[in-house]
C-alpha cells in the first residue's frame, strides 16, 4: 500500500487497486486495519512453503544462478555434453524458482507496505467502506501467494505418471448383507452422474448385479476412460461405511454396512509388458439369466496372469472375443497397479493404498444419512449434503479438499 496525497486530500492504494480519496484523519484508522490483520502472508502460520521446504526452494534458486554463470563465462570452452546437461537442470529448475521468486516478490509487496505506513497508525477514526475495500485486498493478496505456493510443491513433489490417465473401477458390497448391495448400488450412479458430468466415457465391464438397470449391486467392474480419471478418483480406493436405515426397516433402526471401492490405473501396453506366455486362458459355457447364448457355447473367458497369479474371469458378453479383450484391459490393469503398489511400498511405506477387507473398522469415509454428514476419515474432513454428494453434484468438492489435504501430506515427507 502508498498514500498520494492531493491536497488537503489523501487517496489510498494498495497493490492494483486505489479507492477514492481521504481527510488525512482517516488515515490512522485506514493504516490501522490494514496493520492489525495479525496474518502476515509472508509469515503466515497456514503456509505451505515452511521449514525444510523453504530452504530447499532457496538452494534450487542458489543453483540456478550458479548454472546461469557459468554458462554466460564458459559457453565457448565447455563440452556438448557438459552444455546439454546445464539446459537440462535449468529447465527443471524454472518453473519451480520463478515461481518461487513471485512468491518472494509477493512477501516484500506486503512488507514494504507495513514498513513504510507502520508509523502513521496513532489514532482510529472507522470508515466501514474502507476498511471493507482493504480487507478484500488482504483476501487477494493473501489468494495469489497461496497460488504461487501450490505451483512451487507441485513442482517440487515428483507427480504420479499414472494420475493423468484412465481408470479402472471396482464396486463390491462388504458387510451389512442387502443393504450393502443396495449401497453398492448408489455408489455405482454417484461415479457414473460424475464421469457424465467431466465428460469421461463410463463403460461396465462386468456386473454379477443387474445394474444399471435396478438399485442393488453385487459386483461392478468399470472402464472409465477420459483426461485425469485415476487423478480425481484414486482417493476412493477404500472401505464406505454408509448409515441410514434401510427401506425395508419398519422400526426406523439406523443400519451400518460398507462397500469396497478400488481405483486401478488402465494401464496401457506400453505401461506393462503382458506376454501370452505368461497368460493361461480358460474357456467355459456362461451362466445367467437365460438366453440362447447361455450354457450353449464357449463364450465365458477366464485369463490367469501366471508371474503375479492375478485373475480375471469375464462372461457379460456373447462373443467370446469381446469377453477376452475385456478382460485382458482389466487384467492389465490389475497387473500394473500391483507393480505401481510395489514400487510406492518400497519409496513410502506409510502410503499403502489398500482397500482392506470390508470391515466396518477398516472405514476411510462414512456417509450418514440422519445428521446429512460425510467425513473423510483420512484428514478428518466434514462436508454436508449427503444426497448432493451421491447425485455426483457436489463430489468435486470432495475430491478438491482430499486432494489440497494430500499435497499437505506430500509436504510433510518432503521435510522428513
Amino acid at each position: 500500500m502508498w498514500l498520494r496525497q492531493t491536497g488537503t486530500r489523501i487517496s489510498a492504494v494498495v497493490g492494483r487497486r486505489s479507492w477514492r480519496l481521504c481527510q488525512p484523519s482517516q488515515l490512522p484508522r485506514l493504516c490501522q486495519r490494514f496493520y492489525s490483520d495479525g496474518r502476515d502472508p509472508a509469515h503466515a502460520t497456514d503456509t505451505l512453503v515452511t521449514g525444510k521446504v523453504e530452504k530447499r526452494l532457496q538452494d534450487m534458486t542458489t543453483r540456478r544462478s550458479a548454472l546461469v554463470q557459468e554458462l554466460n563465462q564458459q559457453a565457448n570452452t565447455l563440452p556438448p555434453e557438459r552444455l546439454s546437461a546445464i539446459s537440462k537442470e535449468l529447465n527443471e529448475l524454472e518453473t519451480v524458482v520463478d515461481t518461487f521468486v513471485e512468491l518472494q516478490d509477493a512477501r516484500k509487496e506486503y512488507a514494504e507496505a507495513q514498513s513504510a505506513h507502520a508509523e502513521a497508525c496513532r489514532e482510529a477514526v472507522r470508515d466501514h467502506e474502507l476498511e471493507q475495500m482493504l480487507a478484500d485486498e488482504l483476501d487477494d493478496i493473501r489468494e495469489r501467494i497461496r497460488q504461487h505456493e501450490r505451483v512451487v510443491i507441485s513442482a517440487l513433489v515428483p507427480p504420479d505418471p499414472a494420475d493423468a490417465g484412465s481408470a479402472i473401477l471396482e464396486i463390491r458390497p462388504g458387510t451389512g448383507g442387502d443393504e450393502a448391495a443396495l449401497f453398492a448400488g448408489d455408489m455405482f450412479r454417484m461415479y457414473q452422474r460424475y464421469a457424465e458430468l467431466k465428460r469421461w466415457k463410463f463403460e461396465v465391464l462386468s456386473a454379477t448385479g443387474d445394474l444399471p438397470r435396478t438399485v442393488k449391486a453385487s459386483e461392478v467392474v468399470t472402464s472409465i476412460s477420459g483426461k485425469s480419471v485415476f487423478g480425481n478418483l484414486k482417493f476412493e480406493s477404500g472401505v464406505h461405511r454408509v448409515q441410514r436405515v434401510p427401506e425395508t426397516e419398519r422400526q426406523g433402526r439406523v443400519h451400518t454396512s460398507t462397500v469396497t471401492i478400488a481405483i486401478l490405473p488402465q494401464a496401457t501396453e506400453v505401461d506393462v509388458e503382458i506376454r501370452e506366455s505368461d497368460l493361461r486362458i480358460d474357456l467355459y459355457r456362461a451362466s445367467g439369466k437365460g438366453g440362447q447364448h447361455v450354457n450353449t457355447t464357449d463364450s465365458a473367458v477366464r485369463i490367469t496372469h501366471i508371474p503375479t497369479g492375478v485373475v480375471v474371469a469375464m462372461q457379460d458378453e456373447r462373443s467370446q472375443h469381446k469377453n477376452k479383450a475385456k478382460a485382458l484391459k482389466v487384467l492389465r490393469a490389475r497387473v500394473y497397479e500391483q507393480e505401481r503398489q510395489k514400487a510406492a511400498t518400497e519409496r513410502r511405506s506409510a502410503r499403502n493404498q489398500q482397500i482392506g477387507s470390508g470391515m466396518r473398522s477398516e472405514k476411510i469415509r462414512t456417509y450418514n444419512f440422519p445428521q446429512n454428514r460425510i467425513t473423510d476419515h483420512r484428514y478428518n474432513y466434514t462436508m454436508h449434503g449427503v444426497d448432493s454428494l451421491l447425485g455426483g453434484e457436489s463430489f468435486q468438492n470432495m475430491v478438491d479438499a482430499l486432494k489440497q489435504q494430500d499435497e499437505i501430506s506430500s509436504i510433510s515427507a518432503l521435510e522428513e
